[in-house]
């Protein structure tokens, strides 16, 4: 995802031409050479090279001030799990930045949720999607949930950043928290799941 997403149109390219070949080997610059299970990691190449969907999945990755939108999503990750979904679920602040792109690329739906800070997009959700848009993120299915008390904002600005992407959808469905949940937002984390839960085995 680091190299192959920024270059996919070119590996794609490469690909075609290597498609005639006996390849034996494969020996990236970055990375073991491989020797075995050519085919499999052809495939892979051209998943990730595409655009592709890797697994079957949601990623949830979240920025939390004070543990409300972590509330949320919990929940969410429950109904979805409650649905046989798949659910790596990723907080901003404290993983390993680098496996949470991975994954978003690895699997074809990503909820976003996050604070409105300064009238903007929290940081780690910023330089998140910023690492997304920089590997031409694309082919992918969006859904956000948002938090601020008196204007919350960070839901538009997400989605004005992923518009110039390539096929990109994002959900109708979505859910702002004021501060923290109401009782009559779980209504709403279950319907934002039954959306997202449509089309995943």
């Amino acid at each position: 995802f680091g190299i192959v997403g920024k270059y996919g149109a070119q590996v794609q390219s490469v690909l075609k031409k290597a498609a005639a070949l006996d390849i034996k080997i494969i020996c990236p610059l970055h990375g073991p050479w491989l020797f075995e299970n050519i085919p499999y990691y052809l495939n892979l190449y051209d998943i990730w090279s595409s655009y592709g969907v890797e697994s079957d999945g949601v990623v949830i990755a979240y920025t939390s001030v004070y543990g409300h939108t972590e509330k949320a999503v919990n929940m969410l990750k429950a109904e979805l799990e409650n649905k046989g979904v798949k659910v790596p679920v990723f907080d901003l602040a404290r993983c390993d930045m680098a496996e949470a792109v991975e994954d978003a690329f690895r699997y074809g739906k990503l909820v976003l949720a996050t604070t409105t800070y300064n009238g903007d997009i929290f940081p780690f959700m910023k330089e998140f999607i910023n690492h997304l848009t920089e590997r031409n993120y694309q082919n992918r299915t969006v859904a956000f949930i948002e938090n601020g008390t008196w204007a919350p904002v960070s839901a538009r600005q997400m989605a004005a950043i992923l518009a110039p992407l390539k096929n990109m959808t994002v959900l109708e469905q979505s859910v702002a928290i004021r501060s923290s949940l109401t009782e009559g937002q779980l209504a709403e984390i279950e319907a934002l799941a039954d959306v997202i839960a449509e089309g995943i085995r």
